[in-house]
């Protein structure tokens, strides 16, 4: 996506986007206290600003509303004598960043790229809420202190699907993250970096504007950038074509950023000193509401996400729940801070995530764990009999309501999934029960919120399971439950199945006795109707039915309680399969193993008898000749 000079002329689209253009009549947020401004001081307006008649939002300003648009005609570009190159339509912007289903997950994605930067010398990343001096709308700034972007590298950085970054060590290995993380957060965005490299300062601008190719009508991705030489002090022009192309660039920066002249331009790269890179994220995205999709006013020292904020909120809303909700397991789904926090496995020494000015604490879930226990597990990656070491660490949530259980599963320091629930729903085992571990091994989405669905990953679901269940009936009794004996289990199943039989169109009831278990168990309940799927219903923990029951009852009760089998005792039967094929696995290596052993020896062996033959047959020869001497 080499720059190109766009058309003079100003294509108006018709419109598709009908749903959305009630939105653009929003309220602007008042400027509070200590808020940054891309300017100098706050700004409100700017008088001097020249707006081009041109410069306003796309009609729909809901992001999954963004992409509906139609496609006109594509013109052809080709050159005489030469293939015309592979078109990236504007459109793709879109729905290329439509694989952030959440915009935490497309703000993380930036900060992986500064927090790659430690090794160029980065010790901050700055995340804050900026204005707009055009219109005074709210925007998004992330500014680091690494070593920078040259000409070359920015390019790169603005291309689809390329990637500069080598090492084992750095998160981003895709080199599409800041396009998708970008316009999953606003429409356009503004790049300003300054970099050494072999003895050349240079400080470069690259504009992504959704809103530009959009309005001008483009059928190809163009990304107009400038470059600077400031070697000797001074911004001497780098000319990757002619002059006029230069201009043109500049003059598209002028007309579709937030900055109306060259001036207001350079004065951005006065607070990244010598060496940095500062992204700027406007037009953000409203939700479906017509209000911004990111909440800056409810707290000054965070940024929320509004629809996630609200989800659930309710006026009778009782303790518990409220308990829940108040955990770092809740509040990391709303609260950037709280997800910034345990973003990180590994805490940084001489490094920062300052969060709308206030440094982010990093949480170690490890640290609030009680009665903690080290796992290993020896996952053998594909195609190899290769084996790694990998250790996990389980313990109980102190002081944390009992729901909350999971796995934080992170990959190369990174976590990508945050309190993943491996045990069944609707089963109480493993409830409080957290484990964290570093799944190098696997390799995560594209989003970074997930892991692809190899072999390996579901061997790693079913291992995380047995773990859950083995340190539960382990260690639940530490926290003053005990977990029922088999029998007692299976009196409790045909107590449900008795109920169901006896009451079918009414919720089980508890049966007398054994008030001193606390713990619930389930029981999945096929229905005779036709139709209907499987429900489970929570049932107390029961005593043996008092008294004599009919033949009839018992022979169906009987019947019933034969093909009732709890969620648990599914999950131990998978784990028992888990355990078998494991030791098969094991067993198979072993075997291939040896049998290697065996062919090596047996080539050895041949190799032996050949030389012994060879020997044998010229000690022959050497007889006869002494005899016929």
């Amino acid at each position: 996506m080499s720059p190109e000079k766009p058309p003079i002329d100003v294509v108006e689209l018709d419109s598709s986007d009908d749903e959305g253009a009630g939105v653009i009549g929003k309220r602007k947020p008042d400027l509070p206290h200590g808020g940054n401004s891309l300017s100098k001081s706050p700004v409100i307006e700017n008088p001097n600003a020249i707006v081009p008649s041109n410069y306003r939002p796309l009609e729909s300003r809901s992001f999954w509303k963004a992409g509906n648009f139609e496609v006109g005609r594509i013109k052809s570009t080709a050159i005489h004598g030469e293939l015309e190159h592979a078109r990236v339509h504007p459109k793709f912007l879109h729905s290329n960043a439509t694989s952030h289903k959440w915009a935490f997950g497309a703000i993380a994605e930036l900060l992986d790229n500064a927090v790659d930067e430690i090794s160029s010398g980065a010790t901050f990343v700055k995340v804050d809420r900026i204005y707009n001096p055009r219109d005074n709308s709210p925007a998004l700034l992330f500014q680091d202190d690494g070593g920078g972007m040259d000409p070359e590298r920015l390019r790169k950085c603005m291309s689809l699907g390329y990637s500069s970054k080598t090492s084992n060590s750095t998160i981003g290995q895709y080199g599409n993250g800041f396009k998708t993380s970008t316009m999953r957060l606003g429409a356009d965005v503004i790049v300003f970096s300054r970099s050494s490299q072999s003895g050349r300062a240079t400080q470069s601008i690259g504009l992504l504007s959704y809103t530009f190719l959009r309005r001008t009508g483009q059928d190809d991705v163009i990304v107009p950038m400038i470059d600077f030489d400031i070697s000797d002090h001074w911004a001497e022009p780098i000319l990757c074509g002619s002059q006029d192309d230069w201009s043109t660039n500049l003059k598209t920066i002028l007309e579709w950023s937030p900055f109306a002249t060259k001036m207001d331009l350079m004065q951005q790269f006065e607070d990244i000193k010598s060496h940095g890179t500062k992204i700027i994220v406007y037009n953000l995205w409203l939700n479906d509401e017509g209000i911004y999709e990111l909440n800056f006013d409810d707290d000054d020292e965070d940024i929320m996400l509004r629809d996630e904020a609200n989800c659930g909120n309710t006026s009778k809303t009782n303790k518990r729940v409220l308990e829940q909700q108040s955990h770092i397991s809740y509040r990391l789904r709303y609260s950037l801070r709280a997800y910034t926090s345990i973003l990180y496995l590994k805490k940084f020494t001489n490094f920062s995530i300052i969060l709308r000015g206030k440094p982010i604490e990093q949480f170690n879930i490890l640290e609030e764990l009680k009665h903690s226990k080290v796992i290993t597990y020896k996952p053998q990656l594909a195609g190899t009999s290769k084996e790694i070491l990998v250790e996990t660490t389980l313990g109980f949530v102190k002081d944390a309501p009992s729901p909350v259980c999971g796995f934080n599963i992170y990959h190369k320091n990174r976590l990508i999934r945050p309190f993943w629930k491996v045990t069944a729903d609707g089963s109480s085992k493993g409830n409080g029960v957290v484990g964290v571990l570093e799944a190098n091994f696997i390799e995560p989405a594209h989003d970074k919120q997930d892991f692809e669905r190899s072999s390996l990953f579901f061997k790693l679901e079913t291992r995380l399971k047995q773990m859950v269940m083995d340190y539960w009936k382990g260690h639940c009794h530490l926290i003053g439950l005990k977990p029922l004996e088999p029998h007692l289990q299976n009196l409790q199943r045909e107590q449900a199945a008795n109920a169901q039989i006896q009451s079918p169109t009414t919720d089980c009831q508890p049966v007398t006795g054994l008030a001193a278990h606390p713990r619930p168990d389930f029981c999945s309940v096929q229905s005779d109707k036709v139709g209907r799927t499987n429900s489970s219903r929570e049932l107390p923990a029961v005593q043996p039915i008092t008294g004599n029951a009919t033949g009839s009852v018992q022979k169906d009760t009987q019947i019933a309680s034969s093909s009732c089998m709890s969620i648990d005792q599914i999950c131990e039967e998978n784990i028992q399969l888990f355990r078998r094929c494991e030791s098969y696995i094991q067993r198979e290596t072993e075997l291939k193993r040896t049998i290697e052993e065996l062919e090596k020896e047996l080539e050895d062996t041949k190799k032996k008898s050949a030389d012994l033959s060879s020997r044998l047959e010229s000690q022959k020869k050497l007889k006869l000749l002494k005899q016929c001497g």
